[in-house]
This record gives C-alpha cells, structure tokens and sequence, in this order.
C-alpha cells in the first residue's frame, strides 16, 4: 500500500503523509462479524477518572478476529480486504466451504479469490496458518502463538513479522520484531508471511485533531505542573525537571521493571536489540 503525500493547502495537510486505501476492496464490514467498541473515557465503574488523556474520538465498531485459525483442513476464499479502524492491519474476511465466515489479519501480497487454509499438512503459502513444526526453517511468519491453542499474541500489528530460524525437540526458535531471541513450542501455531500495511509506520497524524479523533486527549508535561503535582514541577522559570521520573518518583531511565523470575526467562535466549 502506497502512502500519498498531500498538497499543503491547510497547515493541517502541510507535510501530511496519508494512507492511499489501494488495498481496500470493501468500505463495509460484514454485520455478524463485528460490535460497538464501548469507549469508557479513562473513567472506572464508579465514574471516577483512572486514566487521564484518553476520551472523545470517533465511534468505532470491532471487528471480531479469528485468531486462532482453528477450522482445521476447511479451505477458505478470501473475500474481500477491509480497513480496521482499531487496529494497523488490515483485515481479510474469509468464506470457508462449510458456509461460516471470519476475519483475519491480512498478509502482506494476500489477494481477493485467494484460497488460505489451516492445518498440520497444508502447503506453508502467504495466508495458510501451520504449526510451528510443519514450517521450513528460515520462513517469515506472523500471528505466532505462545501458548498451544490460546491464539496468537505475537507480530499482529502492521508490518511486523518473525523468522523461524531453528528447531530443535519440541522448541522452536524465533527471531521476534524487536530482536529478540525466544523459544516457542513448536505446537504453536503461525501464519505464513508479514502483516500488511507496512507503511503505516511512515504516516504522519497532520494535526491536533486527528489525535482526538483517536480519542487521544492533550498531555500535560511534568515540567509545566505544580511541585504537588509532580517531582518534576515547580520551580522559578523555565525549569529543566532533573532527571525524568515518573509521578510516582521513579526513574524512568535505566531502572528494570521485567520481574526477576519471570517464568519465560529460560525462554529467551537473547535479550533484545537496543
């Protein structure tokens, strides 16, 4: 998908890099595939604000997400590539040949009429959804589950993949978007090929705006606050804060937060990529 740079005809437009849509084939979703995102506005059940800068932004259906890819053996067509308000990726929304219907995360290349299908002994083609144990080594894959059965949790949002890069006995090893080293269970499954939309990263919000059309409110700066409000507020002039921290007085450079027994530590086997 091509990005589309607009003319500066609004100081909003002026080096705005916008998505084309050249790979959208549907503009509405399919009704029993999708339901109303409920917004809670970063308030809690007693209507008390938990979260700040989050509220507003435009309505937004979900569109429900096979991610488990569990129709084992059905051949499914895809149908159509659609635009997903609340995710990077786009969605294919396929038809399989017992009549039922799904969305997935579209691949990069995947094409409508397309045939994908899941299962231990299909061919490993861009869409078709294997276990970890049927790919051939060095093949890029997206939508990798950790654990068996639970659906997949890893390179879901645009562009992203992982490569297959060894197996050995029941654990595979992968090369995860950030550089890191992990082993998976190679009962797992994964689909063939990167996430589409990769361009996403490139584009440019334009705006203030377009934040709060996302429902992103504006955020306040520690160093513009009130010494009650933050540590690192107050002080005569333009102050520069000291070192960042957070509300709570915590460092927020250099200081670990992973717990130090974590029970996927045995499971890494590089950390990643700084």
């Amino acid at each position: 998908m091509a990005l589309k740079k607009l003319k500066p005809m609004t100081p909003g437009t002026r080096h705005r890099l916008a998505p084309g849509f050249d790979d959208i084939t549907e503009s509405k979703p399919e009704k029993s595939l999708v339901k109303i995102l409920k917004k809670s506005g970063g308030r809690n059940n007693s209507g008390r604000m938990t979260m700040r800068y989050i509220g507003g932004g435009h309505k937004q259906k979900i569109r429900l997400i096979d991610f488990k890819r569990d129709r084992f053996g059905i051949p499914a067509v895809v149908k159509s590539v659609e635009y997903d308000p609340t995710r990077s990726a786009r969605v294919a929304k396929l038809y399989y040949a017992d009549g039922s219907k799904a969305y997935i995360i579209a691949p990069q290349g995947i094409k409508v009429g397309q045939q994908v299908i899941s299962g231990a002994d299909v061919a490993p083609e861009i869409g078709n959804a294997l276990p970890l144990s049927k790919i051939p080594v060095g093949t890029i894959v997206h939508n990798v589950e950790i654990k068996p059965g639970n659906g997949a949790s890893i390179a879901r949002s645009a562009g992203s993949f992982v490569q297959l890069v060894a197996r050995e006995g029941e654990y595979a090893t992968l090369k995860m978007p950030s550089g890191e080293m992990r082993n998976v269970l190679v009962r797992c499954m994964a689909t063939v090929g990167a996430v589409s939309n990769a361009d996403h990263m490139n584009e440019s919000v334009g705006k203030a705006g377009r934040s709060r059309w996302r429902g992103i409110r504006p955020r306040t700066r520690a160093v513009a606050m009130n010494p009650v409000d933050h540590p690192m507020g107050g002080g005569e002039g333009r102050a520069s804060g000291g070192h960042p921290r957070s509300r709570k007085g915590l460092l927020s450079k250099g200081k670990k937060t992973r717990h130090p027994k974590k029970y996927s530590d045995n499971l890494i086997i590089a950390r990643r990529k700084k």
